[in-house]
């Protein structure tokens, strides 16, 4: 399997690393729009497949798509990264234009590519996407709900003091502080409802801090995390190359599930070797259907800025 990552930033690299290291991948390419940037970040990488135990190929490019050309799944990462203070729809008068060019160059020397979507906002950015290329649904990804139940599993694992390994439950909706449903009525420690454990309070702390995620790091580090979403577009990748039928909450495009159209938003989607092999459509009581609504309409309002 061929993966391109365009933009060799911090998330991008943490991208290249993770997927290298599981050695799923013959060949990695990163992209990127700084003259030699790209190289020396793959380059970095290569010189730890000795240390690591890894066999894939990382190479870096400056600006040539040529070098993507025949690329199974392309991850796009580019753009202006999250400042303290900035909210990921402010990104997009910049982000837009950027994620188009880099969408438009993939397809001409990958027509049959998967992509994955991570470049903020997120779900807007996937939603461009399938704009600009007409490639079908199943083939565009948007990552953000892979993170953000990530983030709520952590959360989840701090409140019951166990390890996160014990925990799953999902995150719905938008990915932003604001539009993300995180479903705690859904979650489960080992089968058995979080809600056996912790009172409502402390589910609506989990809740609330699972939403401000992104906020949280950018504050404390000073712009976006890496290593976390890294992670999310490695185990998507991975689900794909192995056909795994994996379920990961997704920005898909919906034709009518949830009750929404011609919008992408995060919901429960099987990921395999076509990209979206099915849309999970799981029942959502009165209170979650508003949310999802109201975040929906959210994601219209950032969508009519493009």
């Amino acid at each position: 399997m061929k993966v391109t990552v365009v933009g060799a930033g911090a998330v991008g690299a943490s991208c290249a690393e993770y997927i290298a290291i599981k050695n799923f991948a013959a060949e990695v390419v990163l992209v990127d729009i700084k003259e030699g940037f790209a190289e020396g970040k793959a380059m970095d990488l290569m010189q730890t497949a000795s240390l690591n135990g890894f066999d894939t190929k990382i190479t870096g490019v400056t600006n040539d798509y040529s070098k993507t050309a025949d690329s199974d799944v392309a991850v796009i990462t580019s753009g202006i990264p999250r400042k303290p203070g900035m909210t990921r729809e402010e990104l997009i008068s910049t982000n837009a234009g950027i994620v188009k060019q880099v969408a438009e160059n993939l397809i001409k020397h990958s027509p049959n590519v998967i992509v994955i979507v991570v470049s903020n906002p997120m779900d807007t950015m996937t939603y461009l996407t399938h704009k600009a290329t007409g490639l079908p649904k199943n083939r565009i990804i948007g990552m953000g709900g892979a993170l953000d139940s990530a983030r709520f599993k952590y959360r989840l694992a701090e409140a019951l003091d166990c390890p996160a390994s014990d925990v799953d439950g999902l995150v719905i909706g938008g990915h932003s502080d604001t539009g993300m449903i995180p479903l705690t009525r859904l979650a489960t420690r080992n089968s058995v409802p979080v809600s056996s454990f912790l009172n409502s309070e402390q589910l609506e702390y989990v809740k609330e801090e699972t939403k401000v995620g992104g906020a949280t790091l950018t504050k404390l580090l000073g712009t976006s995390a890496w290593y976390a979403p890294g992670a999310a577009v490695s185990a998507m990748v991975q689900a794909i190359a192995g056909d795994s039928k994996k379920m990961f909450p997704s920005s898909c495009m919906l034709s009518g599930e949830y009750g929404q159209k011609d919008i992408c938003l995060g919901v429960p989607a099987i990921i395999g070797r076509n990209g979206i092999e099915k849309i999970v459509e799981i029942a959502l009581d009165d209170a979650e259907k508003q949310k999802f609504t109201e975040s929906a309409d959210a994601v219209r309002k950032t969508n009519d800025l493009l």
